[in-house]
């Protein structure tokens, strides 16, 4: 079934079989030049390619992998050598050029709201490209083109190349089935955590975030597993300095789940460094009243009550701190910049058991 632009986010089909009979009819019908774009993960899309190529043995079929992103897509098909012989090019891995754009956006000081709602402020130089060249695509290559896209990137046509998508004769949907749903959201909460985040790549953050809010959005997504990729999501922006998204998601998740500490404590660190500590003092007590054995939210209180000269309040934290986590905390204590006016008090040295 082919989608229209006004409804194919609306009316998504509920079979995949009935959806990839209508992708490899369309290939058959189509000679010439064409146009279609197939909505799905990378996984999907490899399988997808793979069936088809078996099915269509009439057909000259090859597969473009794209591996990084590229401004002139129309240069680089027309130096394949056997573009003339062929009637069907998959394109897989466009979305690489849209992660490197988005953070260039970010780079450039856009805020948040711009860089996550495709706007109009600017186009990634491919799509750009892709606009300009659209009638050479149409008159050089007799080829149906093919483009597996994750939905964000399907949005990226939509809003930012719409004479390009406009030639389309046919997008076709494929989400995510509920099994492998489960698996992939399953790999990022148990393979992804706040210090791997902060070794990120600012491109290979920005594709975890995109990736993750598919996953947020896709259909059978349980509601626990939402909260827990919204906390991800919110650590993956924390690891940015996205102080004020991280916060957003942060209660996206509380939304879900009230009771989740981690969300609690994690959006006292993104208040915290935008300086509003009452705020973050306030989350730290929260996540303390679901898990009173955290020590985190207790030392990271200390700090800051260090930091306005409440002594007492400080030492206190500090103490049920490292009662529940004594080498960890003391080490911290010991270097941190936050303890230094309080530093030459001895009940201070005591508890980091410096030498008196």
């Amino acid at each position: 079934m082919k989608l229209e632009l006004t409804d194919w986010d609306k009316d998504l089909p509920t079979e995949p079989n009935e959806e990839y009979q209508a992708l490899v009819r369309t290939l058959n019908f189509t000679e010439g030049f064409g146009l279609l774009f197939a909505r799905c993960s990378p996984a999907e899309g490899e399988q997808l390619i793979g069936k088809v190529k078996e099915e269509i043995t009439n057909k000259k079929i090859e597969v473009l992998r794209l591996k990084q992103a590229v401004t002139n897509l129309y240069e680089i098909i027309d130096k394949l050598d056997n573009k003339k012989q062929i009637d069907i090019l998959f394109i897989t891995g466009l979305e690489h050029s849209f992660y490197e754009y988005e953070e260039s956006k970010a780079l450039a000081g856009w805020n948040s709201r711009d860089i996550y709602s495709y706007s109009w402020k600017s186009v990634p130089p491919v799509l750009i490209n892709l606009n300009q060249q659209r009638e050479r695509f149409r008159d050089s290559f007799n080829i149906c083109f093919v483009f597996f896209l994750p939905l964000f990137a399907i949005k990226y046509f939509i809003q930012r190349a719409p004479d390009f998508f406009d030639w389309r004769s046919g997008l076709f949907d494929f989400p995510i089935d509920a099994e492998t749903l489960k698996q992939e959201s399953s790999r990022i909460l148990q393979d992804g955590d706040y210090e791997k985040y902060l070794t990120l790549t600012p491109e290979e953050r920005t594709q975890e975030i995109l990736a993750i809010q598919e996953l947020i959005a896709a259909d059978y997504q349980r509601t626990s597993s939402q909260a827990e990729l919204l906390i991800k999501l919110g650590d993956l922006q924390l690891a940015g300095q996205d102080y004020k998204e991280a916060i957003t998601s942060y209660d996206q998740a509380l939304k879900f789940q009230p009771d989740l500490h981690e969300a609690w404590y994690n959006r006292g660190n993104a208040l915290s460094n935008l300086g509003r500590t009452e705020e973050a003092i306030a989350s730290y007590d929260q996540a303390l009243k679901i898990k009173p054995d955290y020590p985190s939210p207790f030392y990271n209180k200390a700090c800051y009550y260090a930091l306005k000269g409440n002594i007492e309040q400080a030492l206190e934290n500090l103490q049920q701190a490292i009662n529940l986590s004594p080498d960890e905390c003391r080490e911290w204590a010991k270097t941190d910049s936050s303890f230094d006016s309080i530093r030459e008090d001895e009940r201070f040295q005591a508890l980091i058991q410096l030498p008196l």
